[in-house]
């Protein structure tokens, strides 16, 4: 089966050797994806935007692999505070209300960036 990537310039890409999002065959994995652009963190001090700049960039992955969120099986949310699950919890419903994949939400330690209050990572199977 072919593999397509699909690539975001994160400046960990090319030094950690891994891409935003793989597609083979029918299934669809989207790497760990934080809240950054163009080396800097958006939405710095808010979970509610990091989670939805990073949902922004997991649909646009999707998309250009031939899916879309309806496609979505799963999600994963690593988060730096669980206190603030509800401003996570709500942009993510936002994203997913209709879909409903499966999710978890577990606390960590820590991100790559201190800055950082969420990572997510996607599964997905086009049909």
């Amino acid at each position: 089966m072919n593999r397509t990537r699909v690539f975001t310039g994160s400046p960990w890409e090319p030094v950690v050797g891994y891409c935003r999002a793989i597609r083979v065959g029918d299934r669809i994995e989207v790497a760990g994806t934080t809240a950054m652009k163009d080396s800097e963190v958006v939405g710095v001090g808010n979970a509610y935007e990091q989670t939805r700049f990073i949902l922004q960039t997991i649909e646009q992955a999707l998309r250009e692999l031939g899916a879309q969120l309806s496609d979505v099986v799963r999600t994963r949310m690593f988060v730096t505070d669980i206190s603030l699950w509800e401003a996570f919890g709500k942009a993510h419903g936002e994203y997913f209300r209709d879909v409903q994949p499966v999710a978890t939400m577990v606390e960590v330690k820590a991100l790559i960036d201190p800055r950082l209050l969420i990572e997510i990572e996607v599964e997905a199977i086009v049909l």
